[in-house]
């Protein structure tokens, strides 16, 4: 299994680490465990995480800030990604801030609270796959290409996108990653994936192991827990190991704000699925049994 993978110009290690759980329940406010959060990403460093994926609406505000305090000044090889085209309301709500300006703020601002001058890469995120909110997708990559050639990002990526408006922004600018949601039991965009394949395209799956908010839980999914129980390992690793193991494009951006959970996470890269493993885990699709 390959230890690094391409993100654009960069290396990096496979294993990476999201920071959407840093802040606390609901990614609002500041985390319960202050101390921890930092501890969990100072720790993932110590590890060999030089991948780590954040955005400046975690929080809001929260885990920018978080990652600046424990890590800077950053590591030489420490690639920072982030997010826009999203904010939240006052009650939490997920609305979109996707015009060209906002879009510009929403990068100048990450570079702000993580105190850099460039980010590794930005990703457009979209409302939802398939789905736009008024403002021409071309206007977007048009801001996202302006940011990159103003130097603010060494590369453009994409998130929750179809395969449609991935092949169509391929004839605007070039793109180093997408992130879509994709696990061992939802594959909705697996069209996705096999594109990023036919381009090269880093692939960093969000919600790996299910989400709090309204995604299955992948460590309950019966195919699973059966290899986890005969390897000796955990749910969560055979999981992650399926996503290393199904693409060598795949990057994973698991995130906790547990160093315990964190030290799983990163015990996943060594754990090999046997050929039967992956027919018995083929069978984990949500819908087939």
């Amino acid at each position: 299994m390959l230890d690094t993978g391409r993100l654009g110009d960069f290396s990096v290690q496979r294993m990476g680490l999201g920071a959407m759980q840093l802040p606390g329940p609901g990614v609002i406010g500041p985390p319960r465990d202050h101390d921890g959060a930092v501890e969990v990403l100072r720790h993932a460093v110590e590890l060999g995480v030089d991948h780590i994926d954040t955005a400046q609406f975690y929080g809001p505000d929260v885990a920018n800030a978080l990652i600046r305090e424990a890590l800077h000044p950053y590591p030489d090889d420490l690639v920072l990604v982030s997010k826009v085209g999203v904010r939240r309301d006052a009650s939490g709500g997920w609305l979109p801030w996707d015009r060209p300006e906002q879009l510009r703020q929403g990068i100048e601002e990450n570079l702000t609270s993580l105190g850099v001058e460039r980010l590794g890469a930005v990703n457009l995120r979209l409302m939802d796959a398939g789905h736009e909110t008024g403002v021409p997708l071309d206007e977007q990559l048009d801001a996202m290409v302006a940011a990159r050639e103003a130097g603010l990002i060494a590369g453009v990526g994409l998130s929750n996108v179809t395969a449609e408006q991935l092949r169509h922004a391929l004839t605007r600018t070039p793109v180093v990653c997408v992130q879509n949601p994709y696990s061992v039991v939802d594959r909705t965009w697996q069209p996705v994936l096999d594109l990023c394949e036919e381009q090269g395209i880093a692939f960093v799956p969000f919600f790996p192991l299910g989400s709090g908010f309204g995604v299955t839980n992948v460590r309950d999914a019966p195919a699973v827990v059966a290899v986890a129980a005969r390897r000796g390992a955990t749910p969560a690793q055979v999981a992650l190991a399926w996503l290393l193991a199904v693409s060598p494009l795949t990057l994973l951006i698991p995130g906790t704000s547990s160093a315990e959970h964190l030290e799983e996470n990163m015990a996943a890269v060594t754990l090999e699925l046997s050929a039967q493993d992956l027919t018995e885990l083929d069978q984990a699709r949500a819908g087939r049994h």
